[in-house]
């Protein structure tokens, strides 16, 4: 059986850059056509497994990122200045989006608002501990102060 490098993903037999072993027939009239594969060799194999090893790398590198990332928002105190009320409700509310935005001036870290996992946006003065998740399976909890605006 002859060997493919799978160019995308292909159900049923693999992820990208995989060697994998299939039928002359699946290769000639269904892979290649459809750029899913392309004939293995052994220079290619090498070149792929080179490939393998530097995005193994890569994602390796930016977990470490994201877990010190984490390490540092855990430890961030965020200061939220919202005009309120007497009563301490404010005028709208902080949102996702306000989290991020004092996020990204304290510490430099950009995230994506949808990262942010608030049920419902704040609408009183006060401190809360909000979750963010800041990579896949890495969550940081950011104290939240929101105070009226003088």
């Amino acid at each position: 059986m002859p060997q493919a490098i799978l160019l995308k993903d292909v159900e049923q037999l693999g992820e990208r850059g995989t060697v994998v072993d299939v039928s002359k027939g699946y290769l000639r009239n269904f892979l290649i056509p459809r750029n899913l594969a392309q004939p293995a060799t052994k220079g290619l194999i090498e070149t792929a497994r080179q490939r393998q090893v530097v995005a193994d790398r890569a994602l390796a590198d930016a977990a470490d990122k994201a877990s010190e990332n984490a390490a540092l928002l855990n430890k961030t105190v965020l200061t939220i200045s919202h005009k309120a009320g007497d009563d301490g409700r404010l005028f709208g509310s902080v949102t996702s989006q306000d989290i991020v935005d004092a996020i990204r001036d304290a510490r430099g870290i950009k995230l994506d608002k949808r990262k942010v996992l608030l049920e419902e946006p704040i609408k009183t003065v006060g401190t809360r501990m909000v979750v963010v998740e800041v990579a896949e399976n890495i969550t940081a909890n950011v104290k939240t102060m929101v105070v009226e605006e003088k």
